[in-house]
């Protein structure tokens, strides 16, 4: 029999590639452990993704930064800030972010798609993810990627992603158009971190994230036979710990410095 196609998105790939153990306590344990409070960090990022996502909803004669404050809070997402001084200052940040972002763009300029599902098989992977934004430059497409964090990215951090890498490949297929270019958009401080893959790097990544898929369906068969779960799931403690949603839960993160969780937040202020 063939084997089974591992069905996936880049995150859930990442998840493993972090730590196995956060991997199982996401997709394996039914029911999951309870997760630990929203983080602040997370609700501005989704906020300011939405935001840009309504914004491209609008006929392009209507999309002008004036508008965006209505947009940002319509959708605002107001989990795991401190208080709500903290809220609005987070608010006018994002704002002033996206305000800068929109005026170096062309209203009138279609994106061949936003917040676009792509997917394709492989013989290992049958994967699929949301793209932030897919543009056409010439006769090529572009993924773009929005990132509110507060650290810098660079050309390497681009090459480096295996979610781009994977979107470029999944997008090739799906628009029958070649995807080589992926671009991370840092809002904070309005840079573009991009990089031009290859047909060999792209394969470099899709072998990489083939084999995480292999090794997690080792570890869900040995899980299976009546193996131990913490095993087959080990803990990768490191920096994240501090940050997982589950470092109650795991006897490793436990042992992490404790981050509020507006502390992601409370670094911009």
């Amino acid at each position: 029999m063939p084997e089974r196609l591992f069905v996936c998105t880049p995150s859930k790939l990442a998840a493993y590639e972090d730590c196995p153990r956060r991997y199982r306590y996401s997709y394996i344990d039914r029911p999951a452990p309870a997760k630990g409070p929203a983080w602040a960090h997370n609700s501005l990022g989704a906020s300011v993704h939405t935001a840009l996502r309504s914004w491209y909803a609008l006929p392009p004669g209507k999309r002008r930064p004036e508008g965006l404050a209505s947009l940002l809070r319509a959708t605002w997402v107001s989990e795991g800030y401190r208080d709500t001084d903290q809220e609005r200052a987070a608010f006018a940040r994002a704002l002033a972010w996206l305000e800068r972002y929109v005026d170096g763009l062309d209203p009138l300029d279609e994106p061949v798609g936003v917040e676009r599902v792509v997917a394709t098989k492989t013989a290992t992977l049958a994967l699929s993810g949301r793209v932030d934004r897919i543009d056409r430059r010439g006769d090529e497409l572009v993924i773009v990627d929005y990132k509110t964090g507060r650290a810098g990215l660079s050309e390497d951090d681009a090459r480096g992603s295996r979610a781009l890498a994977l979107y470029a490949y999944a997008a090739e297929r799906v628009f029958r158009r070649r995807c080589r270019r992926v671009e991370l958009h840092h809002l904070p401080t309005e840079t573009v971190s991009g990089h031009d893959h290859t047909e060999e790097s792209l394969a470099r990544h899709l072998r990489r994230a083939e084999e995480a898929a292999r090794d997690i369906l080792a570890a869900e068969r040995a899980v299976a036979d009546g193996g131990d779960p913490d095993q087959a799931f080990p803990t990768q403690p490191g920096s994240l710990c501090s940050w997982c949603d589950y470092r109650r839960t795991c006897p490793a993160g436990e042992q992490a410095p404790t981050r509020e969780p507006w502390a992601g937040v409370a670094r911009d202020e």
